[in-house]
């Protein structure tokens, strides 16, 4: 016998796969990253991935139960990611894909199913009960850009198409045609200032790089007008700002903070604070999906 309730969280990003192994008590038994699996149009490969993982998190304990998230416009109940554009998948039915693997594996772990940025939204503010109240949003600014709708506790999916405000293109300026997100994210960033990540491009930003600041600059602008917009239309008190962009602190935060209330004349300016759980968000808020789905199957 093992004490019940042990849950993997898997956090499918467009780079990397975290996985976090907690307790019933919360407590953090094991941490994995690993590539995100290239080339994979139909998730199989990355099925493969998600049991081995499973299979290495139990011989440190026994796995009760899995949450998996993944980016894009997720169809939670139906089990399919409707459209993924950094992983290039559109209708992969990738909980069936990674439920048939488990159990040719023998593998019979219940699985829950979600998407990345509303997982995180739910781990954000379920830890924090200043937010249990009113509409906040979260918005991850990694590898893309989406955002999530939190209204009293409850995350709203929109059918699985809300929040995904990266992909909104930018109608005129010196970026008219582009995506939000191929501006205003950490991979975004990285691309337009030809650094191999955005944590590079914030060290030439902070060493005066001039190339470096104005794409720095670009993004705060850009992802300024995407946070007025969502503020204005949603009317949150607050926006938890996550993702890899989110770490380089006061460089994003100070000027993202005066641009978002530069855009907001006579409306109530949201505050604007860094994510808790830092890029861990999705991850614990899949091993949050696996919880209550583990904690309905004892009450059912």
């Amino acid at each position: 016998m093992h004490d019940a309730g042990v849950v993997l969280g898997v956090d499918v990003g467009g780079t990397g796969i975290k996985a976090r192994l907690t307790d019933a008590d919360g407590l953090v038994l094991d941490e994995t990253r690993v590539p995100t699996p290239r080339d994979d149009p139909d998730g199989s490969r990355l099925a493969v991935l998600v049991v081995d993982l499973v299979r290495r998190a139990g011989t440190i304990r026994p796995v009760d139960a899995v949450g998996l998230v993944t980016p894009g416009v997720v169809d939670e109940a139906g089990g399919r990611v409707v459209l993924a554009v950094n992983l290039g998948w559109r209708d992969v039915p990738i909980r069936d894909r990674v439920r048939t693997e488990l159990d040719r594996r023998g593998i019979g772990v219940p699985l829950a199913f979600g998407q990345d940025v509303r997982a995180g939204a739910l781990a954000e503010t379920t830890a924090d009960p200043a937010l249990a109240h009113g509409p906040v949003v979260f918005v991850p600014v990694g590898t893309g850009l989406a955002s999530a709708l939190v209204v009293d506790g409850s995350v709203v999916s929109g059918g699985g198409w809300a929040g995904e405000i990266g992909q909104v293109r930018i109608p005129s300026g010196p970026h008219a045609g582009r995506r939000v997100e191929e501006i205003a994210s950490a991979g975004g960033v990285a691309r337009r200032s030809g650094t191999a990540s955005a944590h590079e491009a914030v060290l030439r930003v902070r060493a005066g790089d001039p190339d470096a600041a104005a794409v720095w600059d670009d993004c705060v602008a850009v992802l300024a007008d995407a946070l007025a917009w969502t503020t204005a239309v949603a009317g949150c008190h607050t926006i938890i700002v996550g993702g890899g962009l989110a770490e380089s602190g006061a460089l994003l935060f100070d000027p993202l903070r005066v641009a978002v209330a530069e855009r907001l004349p006579g409306l109530r300016v949201p505050a604007l604070r860094p994510a808790r759980h830092g890029d861990a968000a999705g991850a614990l808020g899949a091993g949050v999906l696996a919880r209550r789905l583990l904690d309905a199957r004892v009450h059912a």
